[in-house]
């Protein structure tokens, strides 16, 4: 089972960018789908979460309305769509599985190697 995160780099403020998650000996469909990040310095944060089954959306106050979470299970992939990035989103940011958005992964759900977002002028 792989998760692969792609879709990071360098964007100036105000930017935006979009993240992958494609998913490898996995159906993602079956798993409610997170976003996290870690910045430099602080604790891993969860940044964005779609449900199984209803595809229910839930962010973080700091994304709210900037960011959009989606998937394609055609093509077995999770997206995050960052638009006007600050400074402050800059971290390395992890898709991971989970049984929904309430409990979060566990200790057999499955993470990304994570892509970094550094958002500097």
């Amino acid at each position: 089972v792989q998760l692969q995160a792609s879709g990071g780099g360098l964007v100036q403020p105000g930017g935006s960018l979009r993240l992958s998650c494609a998913g490898s000996r996995i159906t993602l469909a079956r798993y409610a789908m997170s976003w996290y990040r870690q910045a430099p310095g602080k604790e891993r944060e969860a940044v964005s979460c779609i449900s199984w089954g209803d595809e229910r959306t839930y962010y973080s106050d700091s994304v709210k309305g900037r960011f959009t979470i989606s998937r394609d299970n055609a093509k077995n992939t999770l997206y995050l769509q960052m638009n006007s990035l600050k400074p402050e989103d800059t971290a390395i940011y992890y898709c991971a599985t989970g049984p929904n958005c309430t409990v979060g992964p566990g200790p057999t759900d499955y993470w990304g190697q994570g892509t970094l977002v550094t958002v500097s002028s």
